[in-house]
C-alpha cells in the first residue's frame, strides 16, 4: 500500500505540473521542462494504476489520469480540416543524427512519398555528399544549406521547386534556416527548417534558457491571406506538453500531426533506429488554412529520430 500511495503521489505531482504549466518558472524549468516531455507516459501510468491499486491511491490514480487525458487525447483524435484550394504539398522533416542517418533510407523516403520538400537538421559536409551520391539532388534539385558550426547545428533544405532567399525571416533571432518555395502557377511558401537546443541536461537553466529564446523567436504565420503561407518544420526538441511549444503554436500555427490525430505518435528514441521512440519533439507546422491530408512517422536507420512525412493543401492563393 504504501508503495502505491508513493506512485500515485508521484503521478498526482506530474499531473499537477503539467496543469499548472510549472514549466513557465525560470525558478523550476530546469528540471520540469523534462519531466513534462513525459506528460502521456503518466497518463497512461496513471489510468493504469487506477485499474490495479485499491482505495485511496486508485481514486488519485483516477483522477490525475483523467485529467491528464483531457489534454493529451485530443492529439489523438484530429479535427476537420479547413477548406483550402490551393496546390498540395508534400514535406518530410529528419534529424540525420550528426549526419549518421542512412542516405539511401532517407532518399527512398523522399522517392517512396513523392516529397516536395526535404528539412534535415544535423547536417554534415560527408552527408551532403552521401545524400548526392544516392539520388537526393535527382529528386530534389534545389538546396540551401547551413553547415556553420558544429554537427548538431547544420541544416538544410532541399525542394523540387525552386528556393530563393525569404524576406522577413532572415533575422538572426530565428537561428534557423529559412527559404521560400517558388510553387509552380506562382503560388509561394516560406519554409522554415527548425533546430532548437535540447533542454539538458535537466540541471542546466542555460541550455534551458537558449532552448526556450529559440522557441520564443520562431515566427508568427502569415500576416494576411495576401503573404505566402509558412510551414515550420523540423526537431523542435519540445512537446505539446511544454508551454514554451504551446506558445508557438497560440502564434497561430498548426501541428499538422495533431490536426490529423497523429500527435501522440513518438518520432524520438534513447539510441539509434531499432530502439522504441518515447517522445513527440519533432513536429510540422503549417498555417490555419492549410487542410491536413496526410502525417505518417517513419523510422529511420542510423538515426535516433523518426522522421516525420506531412501531407496538406495550401489556402488558395489570393
Amino acid at each position: 500500500m504504501r508503495i502505491s500511495w508513493l506512485a500515485a503521489g508521484g503521478l498526482a505531482s506530474c499531473g499537477a505540473t503539467r496543469l499548472a504549466a510549472a514549466d513557465r518558472s525560470r525558478r523550476f524549468e530546469a528540471v520540469t521542462v523534462p519531466l513534462l516531455a513525459f506528460t502521456p507516459h503518466a497518463a497512461a501510468a496513471a489510468l493504469l494504476g487506477s485499474l490495479l491499486w485499491r482505495r485511496g491511491p486508485a481514486a488519485t490514480a483516477a483522477l490525475t489520469g483523467a485529467a491528464l487525458a483531457a489534454v493529451v487525447l485530443p492529439r489523438a483524435t484530429g479535427r476537420p480540416p479547413p477548406r483550402a484550394g490551393g496546390p498540395v504539398l508534400r514535406v518530410i522533416t529528419a534529424n540525420l543524427r550528426h549526419g549518421r542517418a542512412s542516405a539511401e533510407a532517407v532518399v527512398s523516403l523522399v522517392r517512396r512519398q513523392g516529397a516536395d520538400v526535404l528539412f534535415l537538421q544535423e547536417l554534415t559536409e560527408p552527408a551532403v555528399s552521401r545524400l548526392k551520391q544516392a539520388g537526393l539532388t535527382d529528386l530534389l534539385p534545389h538546396e540551401m544549406t547551413d553547415l556553420a558550426g558544429p554537427s548538431t547545428r547544420g541544416r538544410g533544405i532541399y525542394a523540387r521547386f525552386p528556393l530563393t532567399e525569404s524576406p522577413g525571416l532572415g533575422w538572426p533571432e530565428t537561428a534557423q534556416l529559412t527559404a521560400r518555395l517558388e510553387l509552380p502557377g506562382g503560388q509561394r511558401a516560406d519554409l522554415v527548417c527548425v533546430h532548437t537546443p535540447p533542454p539538458r541536461p535537466p540541471w542546466s537553466p542555460a541550455n534551458t534558457a537558449r532552448w526556450r529564446s529559440e522557441l520564443a523567436a520562431l515566427p508568427a504565420p502569415a500576416r494576411s491571406a495576401a503573404d505566402p503561407p509558412r510551414v515550420l518544420a523540423g526537431d523542435f526538441n519540445a512537446s505539446v506538453d511544454h508551454a514554451c511549444f504551446r506558445q508557438v503554436l497560440r502564434l497561430g500555427h498548426v501541428d499538422a500531426a495533431a490536426r490529423f490525430g497523429r500527435g501522440l505518435v513518438p518520432t524520438w528514441g534513447p539510441g539509434p533506429w531499432g530502439r522504441p521512440a518515447l517522445l513527440t519533439i519533432d513536429h510540422v507546422l503549417v498555417d490555419p488554412g492549410c487542410a491536413v491530408q496526410a502525417v505518417s512517422v517513419y523510422p529511420l536507420p542510423g538515426s535516433d529520430h523518426r522522421a516525420v512525412y506531412a501531407e496538406f493543401r495550401l489556402p488558395s492563393a489570393p
